[in-house]
């Protein structure tokens, strides 16, 4: 009861500090500006591709994207060829051949992305006990609205490019780091598993764009809220579309409804 009235509070407040929700760091979360954010707002398609090539290239090695279908990079500008051309990059198994041996096929667009570890376990030895997290919901896991400003948001991608420019090569003084740990100023308690995963042109980008570690940082959570809403864009048409009809209707059913009562207004009866 009492956590259902302070989270009231909050929501009453405008909504919670994204620098509070991140844990119990003191330091502020930037604010950017997205292309998709507002009612109107519509995905940067050369972001999009520029942070698929940062997946590809720095992220997959780690962290999944379990439920997005190689047939869904149409949607980032790519032709149904160089999504082929894409999906076929990748090996997938095919059961045994002849003689008992595994056997592999190129990727389908209809394939999902492949995990980079067989299981849980296997990725937790890779990184020190943690378990990269799967990318497919996460940037949109720490997004927080306020109700009096609902397109003036704090974005998961605020927080994702937070983590990845964040770093420090050394804690600050009096920060003691656990064994295998980094300081990061945007992480839950300060602390991460993973080390900084950017540097100064990690990637080249095939448009070419320079590739900072701000920008590889903004390109790939713009990937990463698409991957966890992909069908934004038409959601938002969908949505305005709906609101045209209903004003429009809204309208006529004003004029109809005035006209069925002006003789009665007028006390005359209806013929």
């Amino acid at each position: 009861m009492i956590k259902n009235i302070s989270l009231m509070v909050m929501i009453v407040m405008g909504g919670v500090s994204f620098a509070n929700a991140s844990g119990d760091s003191a330091y502020t979360l930037k604010k950017h500006e997205w292309p998709h954010d507002g009612p109107f707002g519509m995905f940067d398609k050369a972001a999009l591709q520029r942070g698929l090539q940062v997946y590809k290239e720095v992220c997959s090695g780690c962290h999944s994207l379990d439920m997005v279908a190689f047939r869904e990079l149409t949607a980032l500008g790519y032709s149904t060829d160089e999504v082929k051309a894409f999906a076929g990059e990748y090996e997938f198994a095919a059961g045994l051949d002849d003689d008992g041996e595994e056997k592999f096929r190129k990727g389908l667009p209809q394939d999902y992305f492949p995990a980079p570890f067989a299981s849980e376990e296997e990725a937790r030895d890779s990184n020190n006990g943690a378990l990269p997290p799967d990318f497919s919901l996460l940037g949109k896991s720490r997004e927080h609205l306020s109700m009096f400003t609902p397109w003036n948001s704090i974005y998961g991608e605020d927080y994702i490019v937070g983590i990845l420019t964040t770093y420090h090569e050394e804690a600050p003084h009096g920060v003691e780091l656990a064994e295998g740990m980094y300081f990061n100023e945007t992480f839950v308690g300060n602390q991460i598993a993973m080390a900084a995963p950017l540097f100064e042109d990690s990637v080249e980008y095939a448009d070419g764009t320079s590739a900072s570690v701000e920008q590889m940082a903004k390109d790939v959570a713009t990937f990463m809220y698409w991957a966890a809403e992909p069908k934004m864009e038409a959601r938002k048409k969908m949505g305005l579309k709906v609101i045209i009809f209903m004003s429009i209707l809204t309208i006529m059913l004003y004029f109809v409804n005035k006209s069925v009562w002006k003789n009665v207004k007028n006390g005359k009866e209806f013929d």
